[in-house]
């Protein structure tokens, strides 16, 4: 069975379908939040995705290179997750890791903007015009926290196996159409598509320790890991074995190379 990733806007019922799922094929169900509030790096109360990510770009600011190694850290714990099959994903960009890997069924859900502020009027006891300003906000800023730290614009079905409304289907019915689809031959696990998550999830793991190297590139191949960055030449020698040392006991790691481009 596939791994899936379920991508929604603010009150897509996205949540709750994917508890759904996870129950009906005795998956693991975990969140963006869940990631969040694992990353060791970042566990900074003042990071919140649910609400006002606008804040969340000034929080970064605050840390040298911040949005690229927070990029970096979501990217590897979202991986590492993913090595175990059995997963159901919701929340931004999980797709966006695992979009050339075949036995990952990419599910968007959408439904109609009316269903949306009526659902938010009630739960958030305001009026009309707010809600509609505030799921409109929330939609947004969603939009450019993808395509700022990750160059992906959510709401293109491009992204997506399937894009599916709630509204006439009700969240039941959405389980069994993405259930349908999970069993189908094309999003089967095969040798190659599970080792290209392996060599990522490795990349990403080794990308996220350089941590005092933000820009390093990172590819990994069978648990050869090929490093590539820029740096004076003097300082080349320390550098290399300062890398070696910081992924020396990296699991996965069978040797590595750091290649030196031309520092200008």
């Amino acid at each position: 069975m596939p791994i899936i990733t379920i991508s929604r806007g603010s009150y897509y019922h996205g949540r709750s379908v994917a508890e759904k799922l996870a129950k009906r094929l005795g998956y693991r169900c975990i969140s963006r939040d869940q990631v969040i509030e694992d990353l060791e790096e970042f566990h900074l109360p003042e990071i919140k995705l649910v609400r006002g990510l606008h804040d969340t770009f000034s929080v970064l600011d605050r840390f040298p290179h911040g949005k690229t190694r927070f990029a970096t850290a979501v990217r590897s714990a979202i991986l590492q997750h993913f090595l175990d099959s059995n997963i159901v994903y919701h929340g931004l960009v999980g797709h966006y890791f695992v979009k050339n890997v075949s036995h990952v069924l990419k599910v968007r859900i959408i439904t109609d903007l009316k269903s949306r502020i009526e659902g938010d009027m009630a739960r958030q006891s305001i009026s009309e015009e707010k809600a509609r300003f505030i799921l409109k906000k929330d939609d947004e800023e969603r939009r450019k926290w993808g395509m700022f730290l990750y160059g992906t614009d959510v709401v293109d079905p491009e992204n997506y196996n399937m894009v599916i409304r709630i509204g006439h289907l009700d969240e039941e019915e959405v389980v069994d159409l993405i259930v349908k689809a999970a069993s189908l031959p094309s999003f089967q696990e095969t040798p190659e598509s599970r080792k290209f998550i392996a060599d990522a999830a490795l990349a990403a793991l080794v990308n996220r320790t350089l941590f005092d190297f933000p820009h390093a590139t990172v590819s990994a191949m069978d648990g050869k890991v090929a490093i590539s960055l820029k740096a004076p030449e003097d300082q080349q020698p320390v550098i290399n074995s300062r890398i070696g040392e910081m992924i020396a006991n990296l699991p996965g790691v069978d040797g590595y190379v750091v290649n030196f481009e031309p520092y200008f």
